[in-house]
C-alpha cells in the first residue's frame, strides 16, 4: 500500500516487528530506576501503535519478555511481570475501543496462572477485532519457537496425520507462533545494538533491518517514519540480494 508522507509517496510496509531495546539506559541517564524505564516504554508502545495504524501498517509485532529474560534480577523480572499483567489487563480495554486484535507469542506456560488467564482473556475478548493486528511476544526465544513447532510436526507425522516428504515452509510456519501473519517486512530494533537477539529468526529470512540509536522510551512517530523512509530506499528481490 502507498500513502502520502511528508509529501511523498511511500510504500508502508504490511508487517513491521519491534525489538525494543533500551529502556534500562533510559532510566540511568535520568538517575531513575531501571523500572521506570519498563513503565516509560510500555506508553511508547500505545503511541507507536497508534501512529502504525494511522499510517497504514496492518501487524505488528513486539519483543516483549524474551526466554532470556529471565536471568535479570529478581527484583526487575518481578517489576517486569508486575507491569505486563496490568498492561495486559489495560490492553483488553484498549484493543476494544480501537479495533485491535491482539495476539501473544511465546510459550506461556512458563508464566504464573494469573498472568495465562489474562492472555487468553484479552486474546478471547479481541479476536472479533478488525483492525490493526498486534502480536506481543512474551517469553518468546526464536529457537525455542522453532523447536515447539518441529515437535509438533513430529507428532503429527507419529500419529500418521503428515508424511515427512509433506513437511514444506509452508508447513513449518504453519506451525509456528506467528500462524497467520504474513512475515515482517521490516524489523526496527532501538538503542544501536545491531543484533536479532533470538528474534523471529525463521520469519526474518527477508526482513529489511532498521538500527537506530534512539532509546525505546524516546521512539516517535518521526523515528518510525524514517524507517519506513529507509525501507523505502531497498530494492527488495526475494530470495536475491539487495542491488
Amino acid at each position: 500500500m502507498k500513502k502520502e508522507i511528508n509529501g511523498q509517496m511511500l510504500e508502508i510496509p504490511q508487517h513491521v516487528a519491534f525489538i525494543l531495546d533500551g529502556n534500562g539506559r533510559w532510566a540511568k541517564k535520568r538517575f531513575l530506576p531501571r523500572n521506570a524505564g519498563h513503565v516509560e516504554g510500555a506508553k511508547t508502545v500505545e503511541q507507536v501503535l497508534e501512529d502504525a495504524h494511522n499510517l497504514g501498517i496492518k501487524y505488528v509485532t513486539m519483543y516483549a519478555f524474551s526466554t532470556e529474560n529471565w536471568k535479570r534480577s529478581r527484583e526487575e523480572v518481578g517489576a517486569l511481570m508486575k507491569l505486563l499483567k496490568n498492561y495486559l489487563m489495560d490492553c483488553i480495554e484498549r484493543s476494544a475501543k480501537n479495533n485491535m486484535r491482539v495476539r501473544v507469542i511465546g510459550d506461556i506456560s512458563a508464566l504464573d496462572q494469573e498472568l495465562q488467564d489474562r492472555i487468553i482473556e484479552l486474546e478471547e475478548k479481541s479476536s472479533v477485532n478488525t483492525g490493526l493486528h498486534f502480536a506481543i511476544a512474551l517469553n518468546y526465544g526464536g529457537r525455542d519457537e522453532i523447536r515447539r513447532a518441529v515437535g509438533r510436526i513430529a507428532e503429527e507425522c507419529k500419529n500418521g496425520l503428515l508424511n515427512p516428504e509433506e513437511i514444506t515452509e509452508d508447513v513449518i510456519s504453519a506451525h509456528l507462533d506467528t500462524a497467520g501473519f504474513p512475515d515482517p517486512d521490516l524489523m526496527i530494533r532501538t538503542s544501536g545494538e545491531v543484533r536479532l537477539s533470538n528474534f523471529l529468526p525463521w520469519q526474518l529470512a527477508y526482513t529489511e533491518f532498521y538500527f537506530t540509536e534512539v532509546l525505546w522510551p524516546d521512539f516517535n512517530k518521526e523515528e518510525l517514519i524514517n524507517a519506513i523512509l529507509y525501507y523505502n530506499g531497498k530494492e527488495r528481490r526475494f530470495g536475491g540480494v539487495l542491488s
